[in-house]
């Protein structure tokens, strides 16, 4: 089996997307992280809250709109917009048909201890199911209505409400490279087309799916018009460019104060319980990545606790990701069967979105690892 390249500190391998390493071999995400440590957070506390007074208007009937799964960073982002900035959030939730009964749990406490308005959206479920069968076909990837849902339903709230201000949770600069710490990132048009919607548009999807389906229910799944943003004068940020992200801790405050619990996933190790609690899908979406790029979750969050100075050592994450990452998820038979894919055939198309160097295939054809996930 091939023994991929990782960085010298963390433990992102070579087929982490946007990565790049050192002429020593420290990974770009981990040279990215290095910079947070030389930002004046405090100054930045301070560009935000200049910023918001533009957007405070006791006279409209929201000031903000939060994107929210319930997860531990929009939960987070929340409690810190109500408690900490005083302003008074929409609070807006794209269902991408797989929240865990513990997820649904979790944000019925929050609403209701912050006191926050909430709208839900779910999906046309006969489209999902194609939606995800096709992106999974050309891209490898099933998520594609998740990703798109999630980052564009809300700014269609905003341009349909008039709310201008939209506030996510991390910046994409904690996990890869396709923003810099220093680049203050909005989450728009750019990020969509660089991040979320795996080059397929709405309009594409559509064409893909053969007219199934007709234009108009694709709209939760493509972004307003930058015409139509404008209009309103939209600013669309990650909360991570203005306070430092600390996902350790701010899971300790949302669970002291919001009565927050974290879940068991598929391939996560149990000290990891705050990790994509949101997806009863989460463990073969995990499982995909690794045959197609031999790694999942456990080398990202080991990344991450190694970056953040957690206590975490290189060898000890190492050992985490042989005992967690690669194993076949039960929740695979309930994927199999909302898509109307055999196994065999779901492995056969996993493997052929392989990233180089990795070779899914020859971790599949193992014959304990084949007899494993073929039940054999």
């Amino acid at each position: 089996m091939i023994d991929l390249k990782r960085c010298i500190e963390c433990t992102l391998p070579e087929t982490h997307e946007t990565i790049t390493f050192s002429n020593e071999g420290l990974c770009s995400v981990c040279q990215n992280a290095g910079l947070k440590k030389e930002v004046d957070w405090d100054e930045r506390n301070l560009i935000l809250r200049k910023l918001l007074e533009k957007h405070r208007n006791i006279d409209a009937d929201y000031d903000c709109i939060i994107p929210f799964s319930g997860g531990k960073d929009s939960t987070f982002t929340l409690y810190y917009v109500v408690n900490e900035l005083k302003l008074k959030p929409l609070v807006v939730s794209f269902d991408h048909g797989f929240y865990r009964p513990n997820l649904i749990a979790n944000r019925e406490k929050v609403l209701t201890k912050l006191g926050v308005d909430f709208l839900l959206f779910r999906p046309n479920w006969l489209l999902v199911k194609q939606l995800m069968l096709k992106s999974f076909l050309d891209k490898g990837d099933f998520c594609w209505h998740c990703h798109t849902g999630i980052a564009s339903y809300p700014h269609w709230v905003a341009v349909e409400k008039n709310i201008p201000l939209l506030i996510w949770g991390e910046s994409s600069s904690e996990y890869t490279n396709y923003f810099d710490v220093n680049d203050f990132h909005s989450i728009d048009e750019v990020s969509y087309n660089r991040i979320s919607n795996l080059g397929i548009s709405g309009e594409d999807m559509f064409y893909r799916l053969k007219g199934e389906f007709q234009k108009r229910d694709f709209k939760p799944f493509t972004f307003p018009s930058l015409d139509s943003l404008k209009k309103i004068g939209y600013k669309s940020f990650p909360l991570g460019n203005y306070i430092k992200w600390d996902t350790r801790k701010q899971v300790e405050i949302i669970k002291k104060e919001l009565d927050w619990q974290g879940d068991q996933v598929e391939g996560v190790p149990p000290q990891y319980d705050y990790e994509k609690i949101e997806c009863a899908m989460q463990g073969v979406r995990d499982y995909i990545k690794y045959i197609k790029r031999g790694y999942a979750r456990t080398t990202h969050l080991t990344s991450i606790d190694i970056r953040n100075d957690s206590g975490l050592d290189r060898e000890t994450a190492m050992k985490l990701i042989s005992e967690f990452e690669g194993k076949r998820p039960a929740s695979l038979d309930k994927f199999l069967e909302y898509v109307g894919l055999s196994e065999i055939d779901f492995l056969e198309i996993a493997q052929g979105h392989n990233v180089d160097p990795w070779d899914g295939k020859v971790f599949l054809q193992t014959p304990q690892i084949r007899a494993q996930n073929l039940q054999e």
